[in-house]
């Protein structure tokens, strides 16, 4: 029975230390994956939020390009009706230069046709 003990106490004296070392090492481990699992977990909130703040922002952009379009439709109808107002100007003034030309020509021929008749009269 004298081995058997002193063969137990030389295992509980070798054994029992590691077994202690090992056991406050899976404590530390413990301790630390429980930190990295309360950080991991901040860490998702923080990208939910962000995801959620992107989101948002999308969405005023998505408001702002609908305005943007709304704009240039507005935009694009005023410079179609400013340039109908321009070709009606333009028609305009080539009419009235026509006019003034037509004017002329008319004057012209009365002149010439005063001038015969006078040579025929004469």
């Amino acid at each position: 029975m004298e081995i058997k003990e002193a063969l137990r106490s030389l295992l509980q004296e070798m054994i029992l230390p590691e077994f202690e070392q090992m056991k406050a090492e899976h404590a530390r481990l413990g301790e630390r994956l429980n930190s990295v699992d309360k950080r991991l977990a901040d860490i998702n909130v923080h990208l939910v939020d962000q995801s959620r703040r992107i989101d948002e922002t999308n969405k005023r952009i998505d408001e702002t390009n609908k305005r943007i379009d709304s704009v240039r439709d507005e935009l694009v109808t005023m410079i179609g009706e400013t340039n109908k107002r321009i070709d009606r100007l333009y028609e305009v003034i080539v009419r009235r230069d026509e006019h003034e030309r037509l004017e002329t020509e008319l004057g012209n021929l009365e002149r010439r046709v005063g001038d015969l008749e006078r040579r025929l009269a004469a």
